[in-house]
């Protein structure tokens, strides 16, 4: 049995929020890092040059552009568009497209 796409895009949706809600840790400290002081800032600063600290930035940034993207797609179909299986196919693809090519932007800019 194989799953269509939209089935693989509603799962990653699901995974992707699940993921944000434990990223979301990692986004908080280095928050609190960076108000607490000069110095604290200065020390997030020299920790998220890292290519490790880098890839966990970009991690929780490309599972952000994902469930964003799923979720304007819920949206969108909340309104009555694509609720067709050809047009949950399309926006579904839509979904992958959008996601990859805004990840990469994100890579760059983080890289």
């Amino acid at each position: 049995m194989r799953l269509p796409v939209t089935a693989w895009v509603s799962i990653a949706h699901r995974a992707s929020g699940v993921f944000l809600f434990a990223g979301m840790a990692v986004l908080i400290w280095a928050l609190d890092a960076s108000l607490a002081s000069p110095e604290s800032f200065a020390s997030l600063r020299e920790c998220l040059s890292s290519p490790l600290v880098k890839l966990v930035v970009w991690a929780v940034v490309a599972g952000l552009i994902y469930h964003t993207m799923a979720g304007v797609k819920h949206l969108v179909m909340d309104f009555g568009i694509g609720e067709t299986m050809e047009g949950s196919i399309l926006g579904s693809r839509i979904v992958i497209a959008l996601s990859v090519v805004l990840i990469l932007l994100a890579g760059v800019w983080i890289w």
